[in-house]
C-alpha cells in the first residue's frame, strides 16, 4: 500500500515550498529513488525545472520535463496532467488535488506551505488519504 508523507513547512511562501521540494528530490535521488514531481500545469513545471538546475551551488540533479522517451535515462521527472506510466517509486505532489494515479506509487510526498487556501487544499488531501486508509506520516519542517 502507498505510504503518504506530509511535510508541513513553517514558512508559508511558495519559494520555501519549491526549495524544500528541490532538497527532498535531491535526497531521494541520491538514495537511488526515481522521482516524479506532479504539478498543476506547464507554468509550475517550467519554474520547477529551472529551479532544479540552480537551487544550490554545486548540486547536480539530472531531471527532465516529463517525457516517455527519457523515462529510463533520467531519475527525476516533472510533469502534469496525464498518468506518468513509467514511474512508480516516489511521487511528490504539488498539485492542488490528489492525482488519480497516486496509488501506483510506493510513496507519496505532500509538501504543505503557502497561503491559507493552499494549506486548506492540503488538509483536504490529508482527509482523502486518511478516509481511504492509507498510512500517513506528518513531519514539521523548519526552513530558513
Amino acid at each position: 500500500m502507498t505510504r503518504v508523507d506530509f511535510y508541513i513547512l513553517n514558512e508559508s511562501t511558495d519559494a520555501a515550498r519549491q526549495q524544500f521540494v528541490c532538497r527532498l528530490t535531491e535526497k531521494a535521488w541520491q538514495q537511488g529513488h526515481k522521482v516524479y514531481i506532479h504539478t498543476d500545469g506547464a507554468e509550475q513545471s517550467s519554474r520547477l525545472d529551472d529551479l532544479l538546475w540552480r537551487f544550490r551551488d554545486g548540486s547536480f540533479l539530472p531531471h527532465s520535463l516529463d517525457s516517455a522517451a527519457e523515462a529510463d535515462s533520467v531519475g527525476v521527472h516533472i510533469g502534469h496532467g496525464d498518468d506518468p506510466m513509467h514511474h512508480d517509486d516516489l511521487l511528490i505532489n504539488l498539485g492542488r488535488e490528489v492525482p488519480l494515479f497516486f496509488s501506483r506509487f510506493k510513496r507519496v510526498a505532500e509538501v504543505i506551505a503557502g497561503d491559507e487556501e493552499t494549506r486548506q487544499a492540503g488538509r483536504e488531501r490529508f482527509r482523502f488519504y486518511r478516509e481511504r486508509g492509507y498510512p500517513l506520516e506528518s513531519h514539521t519542517i523548519k526552513t530558513g
